[in-house]
């Protein structure tokens, strides 16, 4: 069984943060923090429909240019989500270069700035020189984005300033039987994407669909209930839940809204800067250790736990850091 969601963090954990996500079969992908994303190549920066912002201190935020400089011209919708702030931000990166000769390209850039209650939305257009329309703002329960695939959630965190944690979880995942496709003479082929959009988008299952059979020299179809053709050849199945915490400190309510938030994800994505031996520091930083780290993931239930973002203090133990966190994870809870 693949799965939808194909996670690579695009740094060594000194290096700065950014989280790829690619989507099967989808042609698109998703992008958590703007550090440096030097590693992607054009085809893959490409392929970002939207990008999710912790906060907006340098190593998280300073790949917007290079993504800028690759998406310009082209004729791209990007959406840029991050916390209370991030619509000067992005304004002001867009502001600190000349734009006279865009009128004839087609980018836009939409940035939903999330706090507490609301996201609100503004839409930076090249062809008029980016000068910034307000859209106004929408409600804000923690669903920052869904559609029929895939939600992602998001809480805000206290790094001495907002940083947001994210979730992306898949609604379910189909797994379509090759056995049972074969034993029932249908070959799909790439009819097997129109099948699962039908299931994501909850469409009736007497709705009545076109098969094409295996058999036949000259293509011709069956018509089948979608009900009945899922019960043949689908099998559903809980979809993946990916969690992303960077930059925060170890409070209590950090901690809990972060365990609400990941709870029992298949891969957690945390930040673990120093380790617990400096934790003074971690503190005074606003940042976790790689022990906090893996006491959260345990708290929290996931399945898989991978650190990140480590204080370059530690460039010769590495190890370290990756160690404790485990160990963290994997211990017996505390009687």
């Amino acid at each position: 069984m693949k799965p939808l969601f194909h996670c690579k963090l695009l740094n060594v954990p000194f290096g700065d943060p950014a989280l790829f996500i690619e989507i099967l079969h989808e042609g698109r992908a998703l992008l958590f923090d703007l550090g440096d994303i030097g590693s992607l190549t054009e085809a893959k920066l490409l392929k970002l429909s939207h990008e999710f912002v912790s906060h907006a201190h340098m190593d998280h935020f300073y790949g917007f240019d290079r993504l800028l400089r690759v998406v310009l011209g082209r004729d791209k919708h990007i959406t840029i989500y991050g916390p209370p702030g991030i619509t000067s931000h992005v304004a002001g990166k867009l502001a600190g270069y000349t734009w006279n000769l865009v009128q004839d390209y087609p980018l836009q850039l939409r940035v939903g700035e999330i706090s507490q209650n609301s996201i609100h939305y503004s839409c930076f257009i090249c062809s008029e020189q980016f000068k910034g329309d307000d859209e106004g703002s929408v409600p804000f329960e923690g669903v920052v984005d869904e559609n029929p695939h895939y939600t992602v959630e998001s809480v805000e965190l206290d790094h001495r300033i907002p940083s947001l944690a994210y979730s992306l979880m898949e609604r379910f995942h189909i797994n379509v039987k090759k056995d049972r496709l074969v034993q029932e003479g249908y070959a799909l082929g790439p009819g097997l994407r129109e099948l699962k959009e039908h299931i994501w988008e909850d469409q009736p299952d007497d709705l009545m669909v076109m098969v094409p059979n295996s058999e036949d020299e000259h293509t011709s179809f069956h018509e089948i209930a979608l009900g009945d053709l899922k019960r043949k050849i689908v099998g559903i199945t809980p979809g993946q839940k990916i969690a992303y915490v960077a930059d925060c400190c170890y409070t209590r309510d950090n901690v809990e809204r972060i365990v609400e938030l990941v709870q029992g994800a298949d891969l957690f994505f945390c930040e673990a800067a120093f380790l617990e031996e400096d934790s003074d520091k971690a503190r005074d930083k606003g940042h976790l250790t790689a022990r906090q780290a893996g006491l959260i993931a345990r708290e929290a239930g996931v399945k898989l736990l991978q650190v990140f973002h480590f204080s370059p203090r530690y460039s010769e133990r590495a190890e370290n850091l990756t160690q404790e966190a485990q160990e963290a994870f994997q211990e017996k809870k505390y009687k």
